[in-house]
């Protein structure tokens, strides 16, 4: 598809992600805040991590015309929930990610020079918050949550949390060479004891 066929999605005006350029204006210079809380659609999670579909987004921005288009600043708001990246303990926290884009409009140099994913638009006087401040959540998500800083995870032999074991918590460990050889001492020794117990006696 060209360039001029490309055309950026139509906002649904009964979003609350979707705010209202009118009242705004097209003279740069124009600034308008906003205050909404949205729920959070599906999508807002890394792997370990996130906010939970329809919990609230409390978003400020604030709306200043340019000559290209307009300006969205701000930032939005939520609690996160997930689990521990060591030891998968459930963990709450929150993120308060940083807004800044340019929604271009139709007609101007911006909205002619590129792609129509790179950059957000202003349709029919509305634009559309969303993607932009999934990005940005996403963005600010840590990759590996902690549960606290000091956190030493599971245990590689029985797979509990190290915060609850004792001190001097261990497992007996086996070197691999004398692996088979213990092995071969319990075969022998089961043999031995189901052996016949008249034969044991003559051998005594």
């Amino acid at each position: 598809m060209s360039k001029s066929e490309q055309r950026p999605n139509h906002p649904e005006a009964a979003s609350p992600w979707v705010i209202s350029t009118r009242e705004l204006g097209r003279r740069p210079g124009g600034m308008r805040d906003y205050r909404r809380t949205v729920p959070a659609p599906a999508g807002f999670f890394l792997e370990v991590i996130g906010i939970p579909e329809g919990e609230p987004i409390e978003l400020e921005v604030k709306l200043e015309s340019a000559s290209e288009g307009v300006f969205v600043s701000g930032t939005a708001h939520a609690v996160l929930v997930g689990e521990c990246a060591r030891c998968l303990e459930p963990i709450a926290d929150e993120v308060t990610a940083r807004l800044g884009e340019l929604f271009a409009y139709p007609d101007s140099a911006t909205e002619a020079t590129t792609e129509t994913d790179e950059v957000g638009h202003v349709v029919d006087d509305m634009i559309d918050t969303e993607q932009m401040v999934r990005d940005a959540v996403l963005l600010g998500l840590p990759l590996a949550p902690l549960c606290r800083p000091d956190c030493r995870g599971l245990c590689p032999e029985c797979g509990e949390r190290w915060a609850d074991l004792e001190p001097n918590h261990s497992h007996e460990t086996i070197d691999s060479r004398w692996a088979s050889l213990q092995g071969m001492r319990g075969r022998l020794a089961s043999a031995v004891a189901d052996a016949d117990p008249a034969e044991n006696a003559e051998r005594r």
